[in-house]
């Protein structure tokens, strides 16, 4: 198993590079070169950059990613692709996507989409909070726990 992390805007990568080296568990920082950093990472821990396109920490790491890898993303599009793989998805809020869930929230992206192209005005993402941080913490532990 390999932790593969959509870094740009992941708010819980310390929690990933410290329980994943913990137990041991190669961890992938997928970030574009706007997001460079000189900072030493822990032995385990891997960064890769990628251009500052739309999608290409998405894509890179949909071509690295192998059934049965972990990968951490809030966005949905590569949560459905990472499902397909066979991968393990977790959400930085605390949520595992599963099969049964991304259908819905793809919709209800798609349909937010739809409403803003129009004009309207839709609700961002509620602000990320330290309970947020706690369940992602107790979720991405008992996840790696299986691994062991």
């Amino acid at each position: 198993m390999k932790i593969y992390i959509d870094a740009d805007a992941c708010p819980v990568k310390d929690i990933i590079i410290s329980e994943g080296t913990k137990a041991e568990i190669p961890v992938v920082m997928v970030t574009s070169f706007s997001h460079f950093s000189n900072a030493e990472q822990p032995s385990g821990v891997e960064t890769i950059y990628v251009d500052s396109g739309a999608d290409a920490a998405d894509y890179r790491i949909m071509k690295l990613a192998q059934r049965g890898d972990l990968i951490v993303t809030q966005d949905y599009g590569l949560a459905s692709l990472g499902l397909a793989k066979g991968c393990t998805v977790l959400h930085h809020k605390g949520f595992i996507y599963t099969s049964e869930n991304i259908d819905q929230l793809l919709q209800t992206r798609y349909l937010s989409a739809m409403a803003r192209k129009g004009g309207k005005r839709t609700k961002g993402p509620k602000p990320f909070t330290s309970e947020d941080k706690e369940k992602f913490r107790e979720l991405f532990i008992k996840i790696i726990s299986k691994n062991e």
